[in-house]
């Protein structure tokens, strides 16, 4: 018995150390494959952004391997009485692991994600595609690596007397151990200080969670979170890719057709309103004119939403337009055309970035009126327009607010009852008290444009004035049982489907159904209006709304975080790690959905189509 236990003890601490020298050496197999993350990479800056680098380099790569054997391996030598078994079980997970880091950098490389199930569904969809095929072929070096494995195993289990004699594993891992703290104690530096040559490179390895402290470090006065938050968005637009926008030289058949252009934004005004009793008379107009009956904004977010709208481009190029200082192509033409511009509507026109530093910068605006008062907007365009000389044509871009700010209420008449504001409500459902405040809002809009078209007929200018109705973006009131209120919580239909009414001249009343989208607009007034000869691909991500071709598989929303594809029958929300949910019509899950992979490639494409190319 005691003999029997003394082998036993004895076979168990060579495998322990036979183990230690084997991932050992994986984790140098492991650091050589990690180079490819490395090339792929922005390279950093600066000397401390590349100390950096190496440090995280050799700490995470020995970090991951050994953490692996600790949970893996180390217990298997308790259990695996044969030498030979467990030597083959240990290549076997070697192996398993190594193909996957390979497969990650592969991914990385042509996707700039990691494995996740996304990338695991596209691998395995079976689907027909250059990648998929790439990828395929990558699966050939697994026997490769296995026979690598296999030798390595037997040439370590031969020499294991010899390299136990060398006493270097202490060393070895104090190396490694130095390496991991040192990165982590330097992220957490770079975290607070919002030191881009470190913390860009947070996601460059596989399963890297560098370490942050800023709730310690603002416990203990070390860290003004007020500060750090505006740092960050000043930062987000410093060091953001470079936009190259127009991706070719525009070129135009004529100076365009001269007609006016107004356009109206009304924020947070979903598609359903439009309907006979809450917006009659936009309701009325949208059946004389184009009605879309099936727009989505760009975003469900304010800003996102205008900067799909006029720039034509998703909403992951904003922080690169503001930092190129790129105005849209649309609002340059119309300043190069000698419009005259006239800008309205509440604090937001004047505050929010996208105006200001985007869209409307370094422009010769004769007047811009910033009222919260949608009536005194409309007052003051009116006033504008009087003074416009009808031998150059006029932008104007109202926006109005009432909508989106409903349960501030207002100076108008409530119509819809029960609603904020109104007695005796106590006990009523709270979805249709908001709603019902909500469409109030609506309906007094409606009165308002009833007087801004109004000025339009009086001046006998509608036969020369091209107008856009729409908005940034939808309202919910938790009809996806979500608990999602307003805006800027999902990507469901409440929230993304807007209006897009539009009256031009000479065309015919049409209603069409087919998928459109915030990304339409710019190539819309650019080839109908300005009669661009350049296509619309060398400058936006949409098609032109009266463009006869096919219908579309699907549309482009989101954020700077989420890639949003929209289909007839589905929404694919993606994140910026490859995560994916797929919800129905009704923005329920679909957990057996899967995208396709020849269709993500498209959407992932046009995020970073109009980048700047390296030198």
């Amino acid at each position: 018995m005691v003999s029997s236990g003394n082998n036993y003890k004895d076979k168990v601490s060579q495998l322990i150390s036979w183990g230690h020298w084997f991932s050992f050496f994986n984790i140098i197999a492991a650091m050589l494959l990690g180079t490819r993350y490395i090339v792929h990479s922005e390279w950093p800056a600066s000397l401390l952004g590349q100390l950096y680098l190496l440090f995280s380099w050799v700490g995470h790569f020995g970090f991951l391997v050994f953490g692996f054997y600790i949970l893996i391996l180390f217990p298997a030598s308790f259990l695996i009485p044969s030498q030979r078994l467990m030597r083959l079980f240990a290549v076997l997970v070697a192996t398993t692991g190594l193909t996957a880091l390979l497969l990650d950098t592969h991914a990385y490389e042509t996707l700039d994600l990691h494995l996740s199930p996304l990338v695991w569904d596209l691998l395995l969809s079976g689907e027909r595609t250059e990648l998929n095929a790439r990828w395929q072929y990558l699966f050939i070096t697994v026997p490769v690596i296995f026979l690598l494995q296999l030798v390595l195993s037997e040439w370590l289990w031969r020499k294991l007397r010899k390299l136990t004699r060398k006493h270097v594993g202490v060393p070895i891992a104090t190396v490694f151990g130095i390496c991991f703290i040192s990165s982590h104690l330097m992220y957490i530096w770079a975290d607070a200080n919002l030191y881009r040559p470190i913390t860009v490179q947070r996601s460059n390895f596989p399963l890297s969670y560098p370490m942050t402290a800023k709730s310690f470090m603002e416990k203990h006065g070390l860290l003004d979170r007020e500060e750090y938050t505006e740092r960050l968005n000043a930062q987000g637009i410093e060091t953001s890719e470079q936009l190259r926008y127009p991706l070719e030289k525009m070129a135009f058949d004529d100076p365009g057709t001269g007609k006016n252009l107004l356009i109206v934004m009304i924020d947070g005004l979903r598609s359903d309103m439009v309907e006979a009793e809450t917006m009659p008379y936009l309701s009325a107009f949208a059946s004389q004119n184009i009605d879309f009956e099936n727009h989505y904004s760009s975003s469900n977010d304010n800003t996102a939403g205008i900067f799909g709208l006029f720039y034509g481009l998703p909403s992951s190029y904003i922080n690169s337009a503001r930092s190129s200082n790129a105005r849209p192509l649309l609002v340059s033409t119309l300043e190069q055309r000698g419009y005259h511009f006239g800008l309205f509507g509440g604090d937001n026109l004047r505050q929010d970035p996208i105006y200001s530093d985007a869209i409307f910068n370094g422009l010769p605006v004769e007047e811009m009126t910033t009222t919260d008062q949608d009536a005194e907007v409309v007052d003051s365009w009116a006033s504008w327009l009087k003074a416009q000389n009808s031998e150059k044509p006029w932008f104007s871009y109202i926006e109005l607010t009432s909508v989106q700010n409903f349960e501030e209420g207002g100076d108008y008449s409530p119509k819809f009852e029960p609603s904020l504001g109104s007695s005796n409500i106590s006990g009523q459902n709270t979805n249709l008290i908001l709603k019902n405040s909500y469409r109030n809002a609506a309906y007094f809009i409606d009165e308002q444009l009833i007087r801004i078209f109004d000025q339009l007929v009086n001046r006998q200018l509608m036969d020369d004035t091209i107008v856009i109705i729409t908005a940034n973006h939808g309202t919910e009131f938790n009809e996806t049982g979500s608990n999602s209120w307003g805006a800027n919580s999902n990507y469901s239909q409440y929230q993304l489907k807007v209006p897009m009414v539009i009256h031009w001249p000479g065309s015919v009343s049409s209603v069409s159904d087919r998928l459109t989208s915030h990304l339409d607009v710019a190539p819309t007034l650019m080839e109908s209006l300005f009669n661009t000869t350049t296509p619309s691909s060398s400058y936006s991500s949409g098609n032109s709304l009266f463009s006869p071709s096919a219908k579309r598989r699907w549309i482009l929303a989101g954020n700077e975080k989420d890639i949003v594809m929209i289909q007839p029958q589905s929404t694919t929300v993606i994140d910026k790690y490859g995560n994916y949910l797929v919800y129905d019509q009704d923005y329920k899950r679909m957990d057996s959905a899967k995208p396709k992979l020849s269709t993500l490639m498209q959407a992932m494409h046009e995020m970073k189509r109009f980048y700047r190319a390296e030198q």
